[in-house]
């Protein structure tokens, strides 16, 4: 094709869409003779223009045309976007627009220097023959255009779309430079960067705020990985592992000094054993479990599913309820020296590390069914009972709250508290006065175990007025918001709105895994279809996970996370296997955790920004759907398989399901962490979506070996 002087549309009329690419040129050449004797001059000139105007892309073609208009012995290219080619008449029309518009300004420009008598009859005499050249240029821009269009189907599907959808669709996968990462000192072998003993020192001691959630600033993040003690082994299998776990792999002497008279745990050889004792268990956790659920008959018919165990000290009691199916969130904080959570997942327990201080514990509202306190060593009458109240926002409407230990059963045990019986009996009496006021009332209290009953509607909270006390919260303050939000001294009044919130309108355990609940339309976009298909999904992706992993649902794999689940569909898909999962739900996304509760599952909210609150070494499968696709713009890559690395086991997995952009630069730093990954295809073999299966080595620090 000869090079054509390009006419910027923009300048006759038709709109030019900034930055959009041209795909197709539509070309009309016209050259007119005549009158060649009369103005040889002029048509030099126009030459010259010509040449000048060989223009080669949309930037040279606006100061092109800027500079002139085009001239007609150049060829007029008409460049326009697939979006703007509607119909051969619209070529046409702008075909026969630009050649006469360029026609009238050479007329106007050779009128305006031609100052002779001549000039009138000059003019006159081109109008006849001008006119009939407008009139067959109009009609063979039609016949051009029709011509055009009746070869669009050869021309632009065959030729031009397929490059266009291909140049649209294709996006080349980001790739980084392989990096290999040192190993951390072996004094970081329990290192929790977000609850560092080691900086308590720079935070007050108000509340044991210090012992809260306090993440170091970015120029203070490990860029290592974190080594297993000396001597450390692979976990010992559930179910053995709930009465057993290997001594180097959580080497903690002082807790078995220190409580050995309690029962919690005696060193065996190379093994801890757990006997099922504890401070309020002189006859073992069976039994102190078999005389709860005498006080609460909903422990024994799947009405109770889920409760959190508040200074779980090796969460003997939340062990003992997975085999009566209550699944438990036993909480603890990080400590110098007991390690209570790291004891409990080794044992293959739910568990997480925190403490109710100064802020919200990272779960919704309403979401327990019921809660225990064993000589938890919480002071829940001080501070306006603002303990209580984060008890009260999380706990279901009928929920219970268990409590055993001083004050309880003061009158006998007063002697054994190095206390004085009318300082228990006043601590008691404020107990009940302050749950009295958040419309709780004493359900059962026998022995050592006092239960309450949080009000199973909201017939008492209508009836306190201005000046009751704890007041009620306002609506400004979200009660499932709980990440980094401060306690309120006040009190959160669960929504009407729900009439399957309270416990007893809920369904019963197991039905209730697969019902939609009512809080899934509080969820942007959520609706009970939507539900059910996310339910349906995940089973047939557990399916095609398990001829992938053959380990998935055996004893090689119990303490499992979901790292950013939206309904819990993957831990339900799970529910057969001998298996429990921490839910995730980003405290940056859509607000599902509730949706998760309701079905009878746990979880957490959390950050990946962040360190999550837990001991490294403590689970054996990370799972995550797009973590990258919808948290790549905030968190960095590395410090989010860094931190997987922190907490995953040696010999643990990872399913990554993720988009083909992101799956080539993961495994390159999984390289770098010593992974060994495997790509894999979708159950339905998409290629924008890609599964990547690895697993970490057992490696020891070289100081270690040495």
């Amino acid at each position: 094709m000869d090079e054509a002087c390009l006419v910027r549309v923009r300048r006759y009329g038709v709109p030019s869409p900034p930055n959009q690419p041209i795909h197709a040129v539509f070309v009309v050449s016209m050259s007119i003779a005549g009158h060649e004797e009369s103005h040889e001059k002029q048509k030099g000139e126009e030459g010259v223009r010509s040449k000048q105007c060989k223009c080669r892309s949309i930037d040279s073609l606006r100061k092109c045309s800027d500079r002139q208009p085009p001239a007609l012995s150049c060829s007029s290219s008409l460049l326009l976007p697939p979006s703007l080619r509607f119909s051969s008449t619209t070529y046409a029309l702008q075909s026969w627009l630009i050649l006469f518009l360029s026609y009238y300004r050479k007329e106007k420009r050779m009128k305006n220097k031609d100052t002779k008598s001549s000039a009138y009859h000059d003019t006159s005499s081109r109008i006849i023959p001008m006119t009939l050249m407008l009139i067959v240029l109009c009609g063979f821009s039609f016949y051009l255009g029709g011509i055009y269009f009746s070869e669009k189907n050869r021309f632009f599907k065959q030729d031009v779309a397929p490059a266009i959808l291909h140049e649209q669709s294709v996006v080349a996968p980001l790739r980084i430079d392989s990096v290999e990462f040192p190993e951390c000192s072996s004094d970081l072998q329990d290192y929790t960067p977000c609850t560092d003993p080691k900086r308590w020192k720079k935070y007050g001691n108000y509340r044991l705020s210090f012992m809260e959630r306090r993440c170091p600033p970015m120029v203070e993040r490990k860029e290592c990985l974190v080594p297993p003690p000396a001597g450390y082994k692979v976990p010992i299998r559930w179910p053995k592992s709930r009465d057993q776990c290997w001594y180097r792999n959580v080497p903690y002497d002082w807790i078995n000094n220190q409580k050995s008279n309690q029962h919690w745990l005696r060193k065996e050889g190379e093994k801890f054993i757990f006997p099922g004792g504890g401070t309020m268990f002189p006859n073992g956790v069976g039994a102190y479990v078999d005389l709860m659920q005498d006080l609460i008959p909903g422990m024994k018919n799947g009405t109770i599913r889920t409760a959190i165990d508040t200074g779980c000290g090796v969460a003997s009691w939340g062990g003992d309820l997975l085999d009566r199916g209550i699944l438990t969130v036993s909480l603890a904080p990080r400590d110098n020296h007991e390690a209570q959570v790291q004891f409990a997942l080794e044992r293959g327990i739910p568990a997480i590390l925190g403490i109710i201080s100064t802020q919200r514990l990272p779960f919704p509202s309403n979401s327990f069914d019921m809660a225990h306190c064993s000589r938890c060593l919480i002071p829940w009458t001080e501070f306006d009972g603002i303990y209580l109240l984060e008890i009260h926002r999380i706990l279901r409407p009928g929920g219970f709250w268990v409590l055993s230990g001083p004050p309880v059963n003061y009158e006998n045990r007063w002697r054994g508290w190095n206390t004085t019986v009318e300082e228990q009996k006043a601590n008691f009496d404020k107990i009940k006065k302050l749950l009295t006021s958040m419309c709780f009332k004493l359900y059962q209290i026998k022995d050592d175990i006092a239960v309450w009953q949080k009000s199973v509607d909201n017939s008492c909270y209508d009836q306190l007025n201005s000046s009751s006390f704890p007041p009620k919260c306002d609506d400004s303050m979200d009660p499932d918001s709980a990440w980094y939000i401060p306690l309120r001294t006040c009190l959160n009044v669960p929504s009407q709105k729900l009439k399957k919130l309270a416990l007893k309108s809920a369904p019963r355990w197991p039905k209730r895994l697969h019902m939609a609940p009512e809080r899934v339309a509080m969820v942007p976009g959520g609706n009970s279809g939507g539900f059910k298909h996310d339910d349906s999904k995940w089973k047939v992706r557990v399916k095609h996970y398990k001829t992938l992993l053959p380990a998935l649902g055996s004893d090689k794999i119990r303490n499992v996370m979901d790292m950013n689940t939206l309904y819990g569909g993957f831990a339900a898909a799970l529910i057969s296997y001998p298996v429990w999962v921490m839910n995730v739900v980003s405290s940056y996304g859509p607000n599902s955790l509730g949706v998760v509760y309701d079905r009878g599952l746990i979880g957490t909210y959390h950050d990946w920004c962040e360190a999550f609150s837990t001991y490294p070494r403590t689970y054996d499968l990370l799972h995550f759907d797009g973590l990258f696709t919808a948290e790549s713009h905030r968190c960095e890559m590395k410090y989010v398989l860094l931190e997987m690395d922190r907490i995953l086991r040696p010999n643990g997995y990872v399913i990554i399901r993720e988009s083909n952009y992101f799956v080539y630069a993961i495994a390159s730093i999984a390289n770098g962490i010593r992974w060994d990954c495997q790509k894999h295809d979708t159950e339905y073999n998409v290629e924008k979506e890609k599964l990547l299966i690895c697993q970490k080595k057992l490696w020891y620090a070289k100081q270690g070996q040495q």
